[in-house]
């Protein structure tokens, strides 16, 4: 965003911090989506098929809305919870809304206007012990980004370092208990729309990741990780930390100048196909050669270096991947590549997307073709340049009738989205659609074979990270 005077921008008010402000206003839409959504059913027992198909899908995009805009208000943790929905498959929203409710689910994150800096500085002096003159020369007091939970700043260190500084709302922390206790409550609703889910299993995970990323110590300890996993890398950077100065609400690195995503979507096809490569490269080489799931890949993390490297900014969403997982997700790809449909079955249950007791009632051929709409981006080799139209999943479908959704339904509601599988979908379906806006090309599949089975490098970038690679050693051990 363009810095601005702070009496310039748009204030976003106070966090409504109370549990009783926050848990009512979803306690009343859960209520009152419970009644309409009973009443529908009921409605359904006269109708037609056509027509009873019609007012679910009415009823489910009246729900996603109101959800959505619920979220929205209570801002903060909230939001995060919002993000955490939009990786589930809802089945009960129609095709055409699925990306218009991604698009206000993003907007969670980056229409947020930032917080008066003097509710900061406040903030700052409880971390740091004392006035920021003590640990800055100097201040920029314009915010340069603001998101759901902190906004950044640039500024420089008493040493004359040139540093950013990502400050966390004020309230935010405090009103996450609650924002999880309202997620479970919001759970049934959600699984209205996906009844596969296991709605404990994704709670859990939420509480677990929303309240590592609100913990900025850890953040630093991430992002400290991976930029000594990448250090000398020949086309990524990752800023430095300067840990003297982080705190669990404060966290300072290095400041990088570099054009933002707007800019090079604007460059020359080769200068995008390029930097889409890189993004590509760089999450799926940690996922699955690092066995580090990053799973926030938005645009707005990215900066195109004067030198053609790509900084990549945010390690707050971050999870370790287990040896069981990166096999389960390989032996998928892998079953899809090889067009084979008893494989992949298989492969969905060892990975805990289709459990033993509903397997029965999917059939192989089915689940492939479902698998090869949703992978086959990447899990199957040939040239391939993706448009903005590609991240519509219904693009040069042909709809089904009512009857064949109605059993396309049943067999679809029998898998199950394992919470450790979150971030490693959410990961592969932004850079998709980063790819998408991009307007990139490449051999998608054969770029990704080189992480998932360990083909040789299929492009001069490969070629110049196995290089650096056979330099820098074995990977560091995910704990």
């Amino acid at each position: 965003m363009s810095p601005r005077p702070d009496d310039e921008l748009p204030e976003a008010g106070k966090l409504p911090t109370g549990r009783l402000a926050r848990t009512a206003r979803v306690g009343g839409l859960v209520t009152g989506q419970g009644l309409r959504w009973a009443g529908m059913r009921t409605a359904n027992r006269v109708r037609t098929p056509e027509r009873a198909a019609a007012a679910e899908s009415r009823r489910a995009s009246a729900l996603v809305r109101q959800v959505v805009e619920q979220l929205a208000q209570m801002r903060g943790a909230a939001m995060k919870v919002g993000q955490m929905i939009s990786m589930v498959d809802l089945d009960g929203l129609p095709e055409e809304e699925r990306d218009e409710l991604q698009r206000r689910l993003a907007a969670l994150r980056d229409d947020v206007p930032p917080v008066r800096f003097a509710d900061l500085e406040k903030l700052m002096r409880q971390e740091f012990g004392g006035p920021l003159r003590d640990v800055f020369r100097e201040f920029d007091e314009r915010a340069f980004a603001a998101a759901s939970i902190g906004q950044v700043h640039r500024a420089t260190t008493v040493d004359g370092e040139d540093v950013a500084v990502k400050i966390q709302y004020p309230g935010v922390a405090e009103a996450v208990d609650t924002d999880l206790r309202n997620a479970t409550l919001l759970l049934p609703l959600v699984k209205r729309l996906a009844p596969g889910l296991d709605g404990k299993a994704l709670a859990a995970e939420m509480r677990e990741r929303i309240g590592e990323e609100l913990d900025y110590e850890l953040e630093a300890q991430n992002q400290r990780r991976i930029e000594r996993l990448l250090r000398g890398h020949p086309f990524v950077r990752v800023p430095r930390v300067n840990t003297s100065l982080s705190t669990r609400r404060v966290l300072v690195s290095e400041y990088v100048e570099g054009e933002r995503f707007e800019a090079v979507r604007r460059a020359e096809e080769s200068q995008r196909d390029r930097y889409g490569e890189i993004v590509f490269r760089l999450y799926f080489g940690l996922l699955y050669r690092d066995r580090i799931a990053l799973g926030d890949p938005h645009p707005g993390n990215y900066l195109l270096c004067p030198d053609g490297r790509v900084c990549f900014l945010d390690y707050g969403l971050l999870r370790d991947v287990d040896a069981s997982r990166v096999a389960a997700e390989r032996a998928i790809a892998l079953a899809v590549r090889d067009d084979n449909a008893d494989a992949l079955k298989a492969a969905l249950g060892a990975g805990g997307y289709l459990p033993d007791s509903r397997a029965a009632a999917v059939d192989a051929d089915f689940a492939l073709s479902l698998m090869r709409m949703a992978i086959k981006w990447y899990a199957i080799p040939g040239p391939r340049r993706f448009s903005p139209a590609d991240s519509r999943r219904d693009s040069g479908r042909e709809r089904p009738d009512p009857e064949e959704r109605a059993a396309m339904r049943v067999q679809i509601n029998q898998f199950t989205l394992p919470p450790e599988a979150i971030l490693i979908r959410r990961m592969h379906g932004i850079v998709a659609v980063v790819l998408g806006q991009l307007r990139a090309g490449a051999d998608w599949g054969a770029i990704a074979a080189e992480y998932l089975h360990g083909e040789p490098p299929a492009t001069p970038l490969g070629e110049a990270e196995a290089a650096f690679l056979s330099r820098s050693g074995p990977p560091l051990a995910s704990p």
